[in-house]
């Protein structure tokens, strides 16, 4: 990155924090205080980023957060810059410095640039539903978490041994991709995980799923990372058939994943990990997983 660059950057991060801590401050919520933050990352491909962490210097825990992907450039450009935030903070009230970055490509600021967001283009393209490459697709969000691994430790943020990705949808997939790689990460959480889901916005209607089963099956060959892999009944995007087909796939092939099957949430069961009410039942699941990590 050119050095110039990286000052305004840095310029730009101590700013959006400094005004976040401000409008946010920390309040005694539970047994930890907790402070929000915007980051402006200055990473290979910069990115905003929304940070939740504990009151104090740390080092703490890092979790990573992965949103998910629309397919529709225009709903990409009204991206919210802050999801999963009470999830989030359930993350970060457990003592962990929690990163949810905001994929390039997202929050478009002009209407005839659709494929370009703030900082740049967006890059995890499947390509046409006749011959999708979920594989690289996901591998490119996948090397999102990993510069953001390497960037908190080089700023002596976090505990590099103590890392856990989240996903959703896209990002859990992005979360399955990265497994493959083995990367300094202790456990993975994925809720909704796939890709090419509702095509056309009909429910159910998934964009070549056999291919998203190899695909899986390709990660599980060299994936060794324990995950946690959360789905609910009525997900119109991967329901029930397709998810299993997946796990089955990945751990066949070698990978480990546990598999949870959830009730019917809402009107859709997608979006499960973004609904408040939706905490008091996924969190003794992953409590429980992430107790068996330590």
């Amino acid at each position: 990155m050119h050095r110039r660059s990286a000052a305004i950057l840095r310029t730009l991060t101590t700013t959006l924090v400094l005004i976040a801590a401000l409008a946010a401050p920390a309040r005694a919520e539970d047994e930890v205080r907790i402070q929000e933050e915007i980051w402006a990352l200055p990473l290979p491909l910069p990115m905003f980023a929304y940070l939740v962490r504990p009151v104090g210097d740390g080092p703490f825990p890092l979790v990573i957060m992965n949103h998910g992907v629309s397919l529709n450039p225009t709903d990409r450009s009204f991206f919210p810059l802050v999801e999963f935030r009470d999830a989030a903070k359930w993350f970060a009230k457990r003592g962990s410095l929690v990163v949810a970055p905001v994929g390039t490509g997202y929050r478009a600021s002009a209407i005839d640039i659709p494929e370009r967001g703030i900082y740049g283009p967006f890059f995890s393209k499947i390509g046409k539903c006749t011959n999708p490459n979920f594989h690289d697709a996901g591998l490119a969000v996948a090397q999102v978490d990993l510069w953001i691994i390497d960037y908190m430790a080089a700023e002596k943020r976090i505990i590099p041994k103590d890392v856990i990705v989240v996903g959703q949808s896209a990002g859990g997939w992005a979360a399955i991709a990265l497994s493959s790689v083995n990367p300094p990460v202790k456990a993975i959480i994925t809720f909704a995980a796939g890709r090419g889901g509702r095509v056309g916005g009909k429910p159910n209607n998934n964009c070549a799923p056999d291919k998203l089963v190899e695909s899986a099956a390709d990660f599980g060959r060299s994936s060794r990372v324990p995950m946690l892999w959360i789905y609910v009944e009525n997900d119109t995007f991967f329901g029930p058939d397709l998810s299993k087909r997946m796990q089955a796939a990945f751990t066949a092939a070698g990978g480990k994943a546990e598999y949870h099957l959830m009730p019917p949430f809402g009107n859709e069961g997608h979006f499960f990990i973004g609904s408040p009410d939706a905490i008091p039942i996924w969190s003794p699941l992953v409590t429980k997983f992430l107790d068996t990590q330590k």
